[in-house]
């Protein structure tokens, strides 16, 4: 069976193909668009035109796509910017009427239970872990073990959520960047909770921004990685945390000319790397591993 597999984020829309004979996927066709369906306003609840347009033109693009890889079964799945958005039904009818693409508008439970399949698949789970995906307009943490989901939950932290609102000088305050951490901690005391009832050892991060850090630590080697031909990658503790307060600390035109940093995150890591050390250091975890299956590969693997 040939199967699609259609991640609308907030930033960035994925499509993946894959065939499906046994257990194992093959993946035949892998692509991602920063369409930024988030842009603007976010915080609103609202898609504004343009990245409404944008939107329906990438999934024309993917359709198109779909058609000619002879696909069988087609599964849409929508994120934070459409779930949250008083105009996200629009979104979705118009994306079925004008390309034939019928989307799920998922929530954001699904969308953790889904990122954790994805993690398992790529085999990164082999103790207890906190997983964590940060997205544009949610970022979602689960607790596991190599046998179970402990915990999940979905947080409207996401970095374009952060950005619209508190990204306001450059390089970032330290008034942003009190004002950033102090909303976190507001809204993730149940995090801290389980994290202190069951210690997590390592933390993993699903794809997105943690494939940049791992970009950035190897350029800072002088070394190549091939991430798409990667499932896993465990970073050195002190060579992660290197970038990440240089990320912090760096004017913009600093990350724009950072060999490793795509046009969509050069603002949006920064945002990522204060989370992800708000997290390490508040739970106390000093491993930290990147797992490039995600969503979509959670989503692939429901269908197996």
């Amino acid at each position: 069976m040939r199967v699609a597999v259609i991640d609308l984020g907030t930033n960035t829309f994925h499509l993946l193909i894959a065939e499906i004979a046994g257990n194992q996927p093959e993946i035949l066709y892998k692509t991602n668009v920063p369409v930024k369906l988030g842009e603007g306003r976010i915080n609103d609840n609202i898609i504004i035109p343009a990245a409404f347009e944008r939107g329906i033109v990438c999934l024309k693009d993917f359709s198109q796509t779909i058609l000619d890889y002879q696909v069988d079964v087609v599964r849409a799945a929508a994120t934070s910017a459409v779930r949250s958005a008083a105009n996200g039904k629009d979104f979705v009818d118009a994306a079925n009427k004008r390309t034939g693409i019928s989307i799920e508008a998922i929530s954001g439970e699904k969308e953790a239970q889904l990122i954790y399949q994805g993690v398992k698949l790529s085999g990164a789970i082999q103790e207890l872990s906190l997983i964590m995906d940060i997205g544009g307009g949610s970022v979602e943490f689960m607790l596991c073990d190599t046998e179970k989901l402990i915990w999940k939950k979905s947080y409207n932290i996401g970095a374009a959520r952060l950005m619209q609102q508190f990204f306001k000088s450059d390089p970032l305050s330290d008034a942003d960047k009190h004002d950033i951490l102090f909303h976190i901690q507001e809204q993730m005391s149940d995090l801290f909770e389980i994290c202190e009832k069951y210690r997590p050892q390592i933390l993993i991060g699903s794809a997105g921004a943690f494939e940049t850090f791992a970009e950035l630590v190897t350029r800072k080697h002088h070394q190549s990685i091939a991430l798409e031909q990667l499932k896993t990658y465990e970073f050195n503790y002190d060579d992660y945390n290197d970038i990440a307060l240089k990320l912090i600390n760096s004017t913009h035109q600093q990350r724009v000319e950072m060999p490793g940093i795509i046009p969509l995150r050069v603002d949006m890591i920064v945002m990522a790397a204060l989370i992800t050390n708000y997290i390490l250091g508040r739970v106390k975890i000093n491993r930290l591993m990147l797992s490039t299956y995600d969503l979509k590969m959670g989503v692939l693997a429901s269908m197996i």
